[in-house]
């Protein structure tokens, strides 16, 4: 058995911060990234966290990511809801800065939502939320890929859209609760894990090119491609449907980006609202409730 290795939390942190900046990050933008990674790691999203450090800058040493901090583009801000062009800069500082102007709006207002289009990949959503639940704000993220189709229709053979994650930051009167659920029965992820491991699926929650319900993860990897199941599964999966549906309303819908405009870059399309209790019922009664129910 491997035995695992510990590091140093600041000590890492600094290291992959370095390895963005000599990829051609700004410190700025290297920074942000890092921390989400990092955040995505800790939470036990491994797939999610410092696995993706290569991937990002493969992307930028190839061109097709961005890293600098002027690319990302507010093409509109009202207050309380701003549009963001990210032009394929690292996906996690472009959710980072939408995060951070829908809590802006709701420390205003009551209610902050920001959308971005043509991100990068962003990694984990539940990572990006504690900073906001320590505020005492409600922060949920919803994100697409336009680009590709991974999760076929309920009912369906082909894949249509993204496992279209739906993530929450619920602040408490101690520890957030925090929910990060994709709308597809596993993830793309899991997958890629299960072939890379010569292993299969804990259930059948594929459907191969030709139609049939698979455990085994090569009958995705195919050409044609096959399918993940929407959340729900063979019988339920109207459930996870409707919701993705949702999903890309309120992602490539809002950002006037989608499926519609035929991308050919892997880019995310990502909404971001951010809601302040105090505005409503008030911070104590809200946490009362969600201490009692969580």
């Amino acid at each position: 058995m491997t035995q695992a290795t510990h590091y140093n939390v600041q000590t890492l942190t600094t290291f992959v911060e370095r390895l963005f900046e000599k990829a051609g990050a700004d410190a700025e933008v290297a920074q942000v990234v890092t921390r989400v990674l990092l955040e995505g790691e800790l939470l036990g999203h491994r797939t999610h966290g410092l696995n993706l450090v290569s991937r990002y800058i493969d992307g930028m040493l190839g061109g097709q990511v961005k890293a600098r901090a002027q690319v990302l583009e507010q093409v509109s801000d009202s207050g309380i809801s701003s549009l963001f062009d990210g032009h394929y800069v690292l996906g996690p500082y472009c959710v980072s800065r939408a995060l951070d102007c829908a809590a802006k709006g709701a420390t205003l207002q009551g209610i902050g939502i920001a959308v971005v289009r043509r991100a990068a990949h962003i990694g984990c959503l539940a990572a990006y939320l504690k900073p906001y639940t320590d505020q005492g704000l409600v922060a949920m993220l919803y994100s697409s890929d336009p680009s590709v189709g991974l999760v076929c229709a309920h009912g369906g053979v082909d894949p249509v859209y993204t496992p279209n994650p739906i993530a929450a930051g619920i602040p408490t009167q101690g520890e957030p609760i925090l929910l990060d659920v994709s709308m597809s029965t596993v993830t793309l992820g899991l997958v890629g894990q299960c072939r890379d491991a010569g292993s299969r699926l804990p259930h059948p929650v594929l459907v191969s090119n030709d139609g049939q319900l698979s455990d085994d993860p090569r009958d995705f990897f195919t050409s044609p491609q096959g399918s993940i199941l929407p959340l729900g599964g063979q019988a339920f999966g109207h459930k996870g449907f409707a919701l993705a549906l949702l999903v890309e309303a309120l992602t490539s819908g809002l950002a006037g980006h989608g499926r519609k405009d035929a991308p050919d870059q892997w880019g995310a399309s990502a909404t971001a609202v951010v809601i302040d209790p105090r505005f409503f019922g008030g911070l104590q009664a809200f946490t009362d409730e969600t201490s009692f129910l969580g």
